[in-house]
């Protein structure tokens, strides 16, 4: 027991959820714990971390791991870990989504992790909202729940009353934050270099490959997003692409933007920035060097489109990401 103020943090164990990630937010929090007791500082509040889970099926989830047994505390936040699986049915979270929106009506915070996403969005909150999810579900996700924006360059989407993180190991830029509001800046700053983690404020679009959509149903757009992946984007031409699907440009720029959800010209850039992480990641080439082989040949203009969908220079990936020299 404490005479601390006590905030509680749930994690909800659903058929499906990856116990790695319960588990390393639950020694996250014990760290960031230690630390803020380490400080003395008498007003800090002690956190109650808790796991959630069905012990009957027509029953509503609860307690079944408790950090600080017997505190008459009500979670402050509910966090929806990742699926080992595929995210979670609709009818596998149907026992779920009115407990969680009672949750929500009485002030929790909902937060997932990755494909906790989907345990959400069957709740309905996430209605006109813009939230983030690993970016390999960005078509499932968009399937499933059209009203929902996805922004999944955002490795932390932090509304308030719903946050969202990305991908699956997103759960420490999660956890950091919950420090953050919880515990304060400093606190969070030690937990992180202690974990050896950056602390928020990474992006997924660093990480994320390019994921182009094929199964939009249009066989001429399809055909030209093939020739256009085995040519490397190099050197293309409009009057070309168009030719080769058989229309006029002005109805293929139309229908190449409303089955790929980008124009040919963003296509062709993320394909090459694609290609040039890949060079960055594997080899020692010079940067001019990799510019020119994806088909930039001014520099300048590719570390520019480079820095923009990426979010880092070519120099700066390729510190973070190359492998040993």
């Amino acid at each position: 027991m404490t005479d601390r103020p006590v905030i509680e943090i749930g994690i909800l164990l659903y058929p499906g959820a990856q116990l790695a990630t319960a588990l390393g937010l639950t020694d996250l929090f014990a760290i960031a714990q230690r630390i803020a007791n380490a400080r003395a500082e008498p007003t800090a509040p002690a956190l109650r971390i808790s796991h959630w889970g069905k012990q009957n099926p027509t029953e509503a989830p609860v307690r079944i791991q408790d950090s600080l047994p017997g505190m008459a505390t009500t979670p402050a936040v509910l966090i929806l870990p990742p699926s080992l699986d595929e995210p979670i049915g609709a009818s596998a979270a149907a026992p779920y989504t009115a407990w969680l929106r009672e949750q929500h009506e009485n002030g929790v915070t909902l937060a997932s992790v990755c494909a906790g996403a989907f345990l959400l969005g069957e709740t309905g909150l996430l209605s006109g909202r813009t939230i983030t999810t690993h970016w390999h579900y960005v078509e499932p996700f968009a399937e499933r729940f059209a009203d929902v924006r996805l922004d999944v360059d955002q490795l932390l989407i932090d509304a308030d009353d719903i946050i969202t993180a990305g991908g699956v190991m997103a759960w420490t830029d999660l956890g950091l934050r919950l420090v953050d509001r919880y515990l304060g800046a400093s606190v969070m700053i030690d937990t992180a270099q202690m974990l050896l983690v950056d602390p928020p404020g990474r992006q997924q679009h660093y990480y994320s490959a390019f994921a182009p959509r094929l199964a939009h149903g249009d066989h001429a757009v399809l055909a030209v997003q093939r020739w256009l992946h085995e040519t490397g984007a190099k050197g293309v031409a409009l009057a070309e692409l168009a030719q080769r699907a058989g229309m006029e440009e002005r109805t293929f720029l139309r229908r190449f933007q409303k089955a790929t959800g980008m124009t040919t010209t963003e296509y062709c850039q993320r394909l090459r920035v694609g290609r040039a992480r890949e060079m960055l990641q594997a080899g020692r080439l010079p940067i001019e060097r990799i510019a020119w082989e994806v088909g930039y040949g001014d520099p300048g203009a590719f570390r520019k489109v480079f820095a923009r969908i990426v979010g880092l220079t070519p120099g700066e990936y390729r510190r973070r990401f190359s492998g040993p020299s």
